[in-house]
């Protein structure tokens, strides 16, 4: 078989089972299993499979017809142009959140402290502490497998960061520059109705931001002024529907210049602002 061909049959295996990006997965798993790139099919699609590489790519066209997420097959995810081991224990990094990201390095210098609140695989903070030097990084997660997988993911970016288990604040010490965070904010209700990748692999403890969702934003408003510098800012990613009552939160906890900014496809996506100081 060729590698054209082997594609052709991944493409329709997962076009009938209905994934919605079926083409773009098929080409992904068999560059995966091959060691290949995107130009290979065009100049090389005819060159033969072996029967290993045949093997491994029914195996994984077979684990994503069942809704296993790409990333969990795959076991990493690119984000801010950096790969990121994933598993079950964290939420698989969006592009929607290197959005966050991109507004938090509009205000980041050197030396600064940061603070990330839910950090799941650290890729908030690893990101942050790639494009900049010498700063300071602590990941907050409740979650001990989570801090496990962000451990593995700084050890293989090379970066040095403190990532610390407990519930919200409560294993901080010290005071930061930035509180930036990507809390769970679907509400429960809502988590039934989500794609079968989402709601069967993700944690739903990365998800599940209770009853209408503002759970942790209104936590983490309440108590993120003992742990900022006075002129710090905080940043949180949010759904596309709640970006008014975020800032409403903060403007009333006494943020000022509290800003709304919107991802790609022009939902809104981040809330910031400044604690007085």
């Amino acid at each position: 078989m060729t590698y054209r061909e082997l594609y052709d049959w991944g493409s329709a295996q997962l076009t009938e089972a209905g994934i919605a990006e079926a083409s773009l997965d098929a080409r992904l798993l068999l560059e995966e299993v091959c060691g290949t790139d995107r130009g290979y099919m065009l100049v090389h699609g005819d060159n033969p499979v072996t029967d290993l590489q045949a093997e491994a790519y029914r195996e994984y066209i077979s684990r994503r017809k069942s809704r296993i997420p790409l990333q969990h097959i795959t076991g990493y995810q690119e984000f801010m142009g950096l790969r990121f081991q994933v598993t079950e224990d964290v939420l698989i990094p969006r592009q929607d959140t290197e959005t966050l990201v991109e507004e938090v390095m509009r205000y980041l210098h050197d030396g600064m402290r940061i603070l990330d609140m839910c950090t799941g695989s650290g890729c908030i903070l690893l990101s942050l502490l790639h494009y900049s030097n010498d700063c300071v990084g602590v990941g907050s997660d409740i979650s001990q497998k989570a801090l496990a997988v962000a451990k593995a993911n700084a050890e293989s970016l090379g970066k040095e960061a403190t990532f610390v288990q407990g519930d919200l604040f409560e294993p901080i010490e010290g005071k930061f520059d930035f509180i930036v965070s990507n809390p769970p904010y679907i509400p429960t209700k809502v988590i039934e109705t989500l794609e079968a990748e989402v709601k069967d692999h993700d944690p739903i403890s990365a998800l599940d931001g209770m009853e209408d969702g503002l759970y942790f934003y209104r936590k983490i408003v309440d108590r993120a002024g003992e742990y900022l510098y006075p002129g710090g800012m905080l940043f949180f990613e949010i759904g596309c529907e709640q970006a008014e009552d975020v800032k409403k939160m903060m403007t009333e906890a006494g943020y000022h210049d509290v800003t709304v900014c919107k991802d790609l496809t022009g939902l809104d996506r981040v809330v910031y602002g400044t604690f007085p100081g």
